[in-house]
């Protein structure tokens, strides 16, 4: 892994699990026990030092809610959970891990920074200056995020009107003041870290859980089979047009093929895939020529049934076109 990569530190209000080796740790066990024991449901993070890569996972009250991951510390991408997971081996030789407490407006200001541009600075502005850097903001009122980055340790400060308010830092020793931002910029300037500022950050997005994506999978191709064997011998190729048909309105929808095994999880939230499935389910069932005596509504019930509390609670029975009795 790239130095940058393996020198990055995130603020912390606790170390639930300090930075120890991976071998020592199994991450499945770690994520079960966060779920079940009601200390460690919190909001926070799980950090993992991989020999060619470096994963965050986002929790929120013990559930991995979303995952990144960067190579070389600069340019991140969004993970599907299930892969993020997949990436950590069970008997891992190298690599590091820790799992850190956080405050939930932190993790929404990590994410952000990973995975959208920065507002850049203006280009009259000498940017080797904090007094010019700090003044700019001021001068301009500005509200949103200044995360400053010295010797791998990622500080974030939240500014309101052009003044900071509050701050995560990376060194959990620093007492947040203006005069603290100030010297926190002086060594990024001087020693070759970094100063970027973004917007206020929205709160960080929930991935749609692997069981819920797992779940959906199962019901699309449970329906399709249940249709062919009832005599709609078109129903695969009806079910995979509607599909690409619906691709470019939802896009979460291009990792469900029926013919493809093994397909790589959407990163998409639930509410998002819940409609993109009701709308293939829609199209599907609009599109084709049901069996006598099958209805859409009692078909849905029926094969949607073992499952009907998770579908009910991602929101798929309110987006679909029919009222499905039970």
């Amino acid at each position: 892994m790239p130095v940058a990569a393996g020198h990055l530190r995130y603020p912390k209000v606790r170390a639930l699990l300090p930075r120890t080796r991976l071998a020592y740790v199994h991450l499945q066990n770690l994520l079960t026990d966060a779920k079940r024991d009601r200390a460690a449901r919190v909001f926070g993070y799980v950090a993992i030092w991989l020999p060619e890569e470096f994963l965050v996972l986002y929790m929120e009250e013990g559930d991995v809610v979303n995952a990144t991951a960067t190579a070389d510390g600069r340019r991140w991408r969004a993970l599907p959970i299930s892969e993020a997971l997949a990436m950590v081996p069970s008997a891992a030789e190298y690599g590091e891990i820790c799992f850190h407490e956080a405050e939930d407006e932190q993790l929404a200001a990590m994410f952000a920074t990973q995975l959208s541009p920065d507002l850049g600075w203006p280009a009259e502005l000498p940017i080797g200056s904090s007094s010019a850097m700090l003044g700019n903001l001021m001068a301009t009122l500005f509200d949103g995020l200044l995360e400053v980055t010295v010797d791998g340790g990622v500080n974030y400060i939240v500014f309101q009107h052009g003044m900071p308010l509050r701050g995560y830092y990376a060194d959990d020793t620093v007492v947040h003041d203006q005069s603290r931002v100030r010297t926190l910029l002086d060594q990024a300037l001087r020693n070759g870290g970094s100063a970027r500022r973004w917007g206020v950050p929205p709160v960080l997005p929930n991935q749609a859980a692997p069981a819920l994506i797992v779940a959906y999978r199962d019901l699309v191709s449970t329906l399709v089979r249940r249709l062919h064997e009832s005599g709609a011998e078109s129903a695969f190729v009806v079910a995979e047009h509607a599909r690409h048909h619906l691709i470019a309105q939802h896009p979460a929808l291009e990792r469900f093929s029926l013919s493809i095994p093994n397909q790589r999880d959407p990163v998409v939230d639930a509410q998002s895939l819940s409609a993109a499935i009701a709308a293939w389910l829609g199209e599907t069932l609009w599109h084709l020529h049901l069996p006598e005596g099958i209805t859409a509504e009692r078909l849905l019930a029926d094969v949607a049934r073992s499952r009907r509390h998770l579908f009910q609670a991602a929101g798929l029975f309110d987006a679909l076109p029919w009222t499905i009795p039970w």
